[in-house]
């Protein structure tokens, strides 16, 4: 087992339907389809770049208690849900009441890396894990996997499979589970069941459909012992995200390792950052200032 020397960066630049177009005084604005939005992120301690565009905004997560406690305001009448797309992935945008928008743009690293791994290997049986609107399961679906993807909210699973139809994967080997994920995972164990490749993207805090209480600090280690018992002989991947001011890379890198044993391979690790857009929007003149970028989550991912 090789756990490696240094942290990576796995940096999101924009793409057609996503940009971070600007950051600073602890918000970023960024672009959704053809929707300027201004989201908290306590972080962005600098100057902005554009602040007449800032004043276009066509939404603002207003913060009450805390970054995901709060109320978006609107500057024009927002749809109920917009079709984006990241390569071949179709999926829609939707304006939560967590200030998400029903994906998160940052992970676009991490899908093009599973995607790499899952198309060296078509076929390939690929679980994931609090896999929400299910994005990630549908970029592993068009790279050839057979997919299960578990979420514990029905909403969210209506959602997913909303953007597989949209996605034009409906008909895809993809099975939705709506349940607590550490109770499938306790199963899949009994079971003998075996994936080639895991996604385990837990929240901080959670609740399962029937009242099961998710808490990472407390829970994640035996997940993550659980996910390790269902790789199968041939494992590709385990790949594991964590959104939490307390977790680092090295911490989730020595949990995998501890986890995959004796399988050999290796383990990377390192944070996910959104940069901001080289480009200018049409009409703005480029700023004099280097793009800056964020850091979002940290990561560990065991290749076999």
């Amino acid at each position: 087992m090789i756990i490696s020397d240094t942290p990576s960066l796995l940096r999101t630049e924009a793409w057609s339907d996503y940009a971070l177009v600007d950051s600073g005084h602890g918000r970023k604005l960024e672009r959704y389809g053809d929707y300027l939005v201004v989201r908290p992120e306590p972080q962005c301690w600098w100057v902005p770049k554009h602040p007449d565009l800032w004043e276009r905004a066509d939404a603002a997560f207003d913060p009450a208690v805390d970054e995901d406690e709060g109320r978006w305001t609107f500057s024009r009448k927002p749809a109920e849900h917009w079709a984006l797309g990241w390569g071949d992935v179709r999926f829609n945008g939707r304006f939560t009441n967590f200030r998400h928008l029903a994906f998160f743009p940052e992970q676009a690293a991490n899908w093009a890396w599973q995607k790499r791994a899952i198309a060296a290997r078509p076929g390939m049986r690929v679980l994931n894990l609090f896999g929400y609107t299910g994005v990630a399961s549908l970029v592993a679906a068009s790279a050839g996997a057979k997919v299960t993807h578990v979420d514990a909210s029905k909403k969210a699973i209506a959602w997913a499979r909303d953007n597989a139809a949209l996605s034009g994967l409906t008909e895809a080997p993809i099975r939705w589970i709506c349940e607590d994920a550490r109770k499938y995972v306790q199963r899949e164990v009994k079971r003998g069941s075996k994936y080639e490749g895991i996604i385990l993207d837990p929240p901080k805090y959670g609740r399962g459909p029937t009242g099961e209480v998710w808490r990472l600090f407390e829970d994640l280690p035996e997940m993550v012992d659980l996910c390790a018992q269902l790789l199968s002989d041939d494992a590709a991947f385990l790949l594991l995200n964590a959104y939490a001011a307390r977790v680092s890379g090295p911490a989730l890198a020595h949990l995998v390792a501890q986890a995959v044993g004796t399988r050999g391979g290796q383990v990377d690790f390192g944070e996910l950052t959104l940069c901001e857009d080289t480009k200018p929007p049409k009409g703005v003149k480029p700023s004099p200032v280097a793009p800056r970028e964020i850091g979002l989550s940290f990561f560990a991912r065991w290749q076999g």
